[in-house]
């Protein structure tokens, strides 16, 4: 039997017995949790407050649920308690997305919710200061993963280079990341939190997830239908496309391709040169000029040779090539106030005075056991090719779609070739399963560079019980950009109180305001 085989064997398991293998609150013993000052070596992200603000604590969680009683993992837990706990309504947990990236230490979503909810956060299996997964076993091999993480091929040469290096990560990490690897997938990180939330003490779920959080807030609720009290979906991934897509043929299509965060960026990219062509403030404008023409003229400069220009970030010199400066748009488009270094940092690169130097690596900084874990939850979800040289095809045809974007998320997806995560506990949908309360979902309708918004409109028909709320602009999530938005979410957790369908909220400023 073949792998999709197999894959789509599983799925449909899944799906009939998520019943019988999901434990509920009755089967499963409720852990107290016990809050206590966090580690002093807790990573604490934007948007949060100090550590001295949050307690932490460890939840036991098993590595199969269907085997309950066998071996266990720890989740590390974070919290930051409601500023007025003698009004508390309860908790919102959250979860940042990546997969990987740590979520123990929550942001403030909103001043109005900080003071009304704790808000729990969580590093999910495999990741930070839970239970780790590890591919690497020396410095070697972690060398390699510096040498292709975030980057993408432009030569035939380089491709060839790429794939092997994919596999030998792939092979590495059968041999080193022991049992964890083989339950990984998102359903799994869904019955966690349906843990947590038990520990906690919350009949139901409040959830705040953003990008791949999504991803999980969607399992969740296609899971534990009943269960959802209010669960907001920020920078929303198509679930269909994140696991198998919506045809057959589709499991001949990388996933990274299929969710086209390529056309997302392409979209983001235009709204940003629209909103420079109408603002003096950018430093990129060219009055009477075709701004997308420019921009395509930097990339021809950089397919040429790298260059060395005065980083717009800390005005020290920095060497970009052409794969450096497709990523840092990506990042800069990610939030549309970056809008003005975005400009200076496109400007300078197509300035004369930039001088043609040899490309130098920049090592990741990304945890490099956080970076394979989120690897092996996306491939342990996600259907996908297993000829490694379908990647430089999709490549091709995706660079002529949106430039330099197309290989760059092309190629995000290519460990997944061989990566050795086999779930069987992985879930795949369906996905219309209705909720005890309505879904609410939050995207960008000018262009998001990672989760485009088409995705988030197929998402809200699709899943059964769900209502779409709209931002006028750019950029990955929403949340905080308006407070039209603001007030909306607001008034989803306190009251599960939706906006009106079809509700479009303007942005607080404009990108060069």
């Amino acid at each position: 039997m073949s792998r999709n085989a197999k894959r789509v064997l599983a799925a449909v398991t899944a799906a009939a017995l998520a019943a019988v293998m999901i434990p509920t609150d009755a089967q499963a013993t409720r852990q107290h949790l016990t809050w206590q000052a966090c580690p002093a070596d807790t990573p604490v992200p934007a948007g949060a407050l100090p550590l001295a603000d949050y307690q932490c604590a460890d939840l036991t969680v098993p590595m199969s649920y269907p085997d309950p009683d066998g071996a266990q993992i720890q989740m590390a837990v974070g919290r930051l308690p409601a500023a007025d706990q003698a009004h508390k309504i309860g908790t919102i947990f959250y979860n940042p997305g990546g997969p990987g990236n740590p979520g123990r230490i929550p942001p403030v979503l909103t001043a109005a919710l900080h003071q009304r909810f704790d808000l729990v956060g969580f590093d999910p299996r495999g990741v930070g200061a839970s239970t780790p997964l590890h591919c690497f076993a020396s410095p070697d091999q972690l060398a390699v993963l510096q040498r292709v993480a975030g980057q993408f091929p432009t030569t035939p040469d380089q491709a060839q280079r790429q794939i092997a290096d994919a596999l030998t990560i792939d092979q590495w990490c059968g041999q080193n990341a022991g049992p964890l690897i083989n339950h990984m997938s998102t359903a799994n990180v869904a019955r966690d939190l349906d843990r947590l939330r038990a520990a906690v003490g919350e009949s139901t779920l409040s959830y705040y997830g953003l990008s791949y959080g999504t991803v999980l807030g969607e399992t969740y609720a296609n899971l534990f239908p009943d269960r959802v009290r209010a669960v907001v979906l920020d920078a929303v991934d198509d679930p269909v496309n994140w696991f198998t897509g919506y045809h057959p043929a589709d499991a001949n299509v990388p996933f990274s391709v299929r969710l086209a965060a390529d056309l997302g960026t392409e979209q983001a990219l235009h709204s940003f040169l629209t909103a420079c062509a109408a603002d003096a403030r950018c430093a990129f404008r060219e009055p009477g000029g075709d701004l997308s023409a420019k921009f395509d003229r930097v990339l021809d400069r950089l397919a040429a040779g790298p260059v060395t220009i005065t980083d717009p970030d800390n005005g020290q010199p920095v060497t970009i090539r052409y794969q450096d400066a497709i990523v840092r748009t990506i990042e800069y488009l990610t939030d549309a106030d970056n809008s003005p270094v975005l400009a200076r940092f496109l400007q300078a690169l197509g300035t004369s005075d930039a001088v043609a130097v040899q490309a130098e690596s920049t090592p990741i900084t990304t945890p490099a056991d956080n970076l394979l874990a989120g690897g092996a939850t996306q491939c342990a979800d996600a259907t996908n090719p297993s000829d490694p040289s379908v990647w430089p095809r999709y490549a091709a045809a995706t660079d002529l779609r949106a430039r330099g974007f197309g290989p760059f998320f092309t190629y995000l997806s290519l460990p997944c070739v061989r990566f050795p995560s086999e779930d069987a506990d992985r879930y795949a949908g369906p996905w219309d399963r209705h909720t005890a309360h309505t879904v609410l979902l939050v995207g960008n309708r000018q262009g998001d560079p990672e989760t485009p918004y088409d995705g988030a409109q197929r998402t809200a028909r699709d899943l059964g019980n769900a209502r779409l709320l709209t931002l006028d602009s750019f950029g990955h999530g929403s949340l905080g950009h308006s407070q039209c938005i603001d007030d909306a979410v607001n008034a989803y957790f306190f009251r599960v109180h939706l906006p009106a369908v079809g509700t479009v909220c303007a942005p607080d400023h404009s990108p060069f305001g």
